[in-house]
């Protein structure tokens, strides 16, 4: 008996697809009769099993587009888009660079067994400067990078150079006022745990405690947001 199959181990769960699109139109017809029917063969199987998954399914391309140019079913389509969710680029979101930035960096310090980088205010302003065409992926990369070149020193991404040419001052983007205003509640609130931790960041009782949070990604948001430590 072989190894089983995505859809037989995902069954009563979740499965996730990963760039869907990319799934060839002689395949597409197999995982609408998954989908439609919950059913399926295995390779060299004659017996047809029965699976119950909730399937989500991600594309960075325009399924509707695809459809009409024939690389994508219709019907799979419509089968798919049950209840469709629209992510903004990485771009549009610059509120989540400091929190996705502060996660790549404690899983790639985690895996290098090394201390975690303090991302500086600097380090911040030019990681919300550059335009981002390959989303969080690129962030991910470019993070793990500046990482290891950096060898326990300061962190360098070295964006300035490689810029999009679209990339914008996020003090001209639209929607910054809704940033503004949610750095503005996150400073306040770290300020205000500062002051009831008597500047105490780490333990029982300190600043990170109070705020729920990690204490190196507290040590990296004080540093972005340029907080003075009394």
């Amino acid at each position: 008996m072989g190894d089983k199959g995505r859809f037989q181990l995902a069954d009563g769960g979740t499965l996730f697809l990963d760039e869907v699109a990319e799934i060839p139109l002689e395949l597409q017809s197999k995982l609408l009769r998954v989908l439609q029917e919950g059913e399926f063969e295995r390779v060299g199987e004659d017996r047809t099993r029965q699976v119950s998954v909730r399937v989500l399914a991600a594309t960075n391309r325009n399924l509707e587009q695809e459809v009409e140019t024939g690389r994508f079913r219709r019907d799979l389509y419509f089968r798919l888009s049950v209840f469709p969710l629209m992510v903004p680029p990485l771009r549009d979101r610059l509120e989540d660079i400091l929190i996705l930035a502060t996660s790549f960096l404690e899983q790639t310090a985690k895996r290098m067994h090394s201390s975690t980088p303090i991302l500086t205010q600097e380090n911040l302003q030019e990681l919300t400067r550059y335009s981002w065409p390959g989303n969080v992926r690129e962030l991910q990369n470019v993070i793990e990078r500046a990482v290891i070149l950096a060898r326990g020193g300061p962190l360098h991404f070295g964006l300035r150079e490689v810029a999009n040419s679209e990339a914008v001052d996020p003090a001209h983007r639209a929607g910054v006022s809704t940033r503004k205003q949610r750095l503005e509640f996150e400073r306040r609130s770290i300020v205000e745990a500062l002051e009831k931790s008597c500047g105490k960041i780490y333990g029982p009782d300190g600043a990170a405690e109070l705020l729920g949070m990690r204490p190196t990604t507290l040590s990296s948001k004080i540093a972005a947001l340029g907080i003075k430590r009394n």
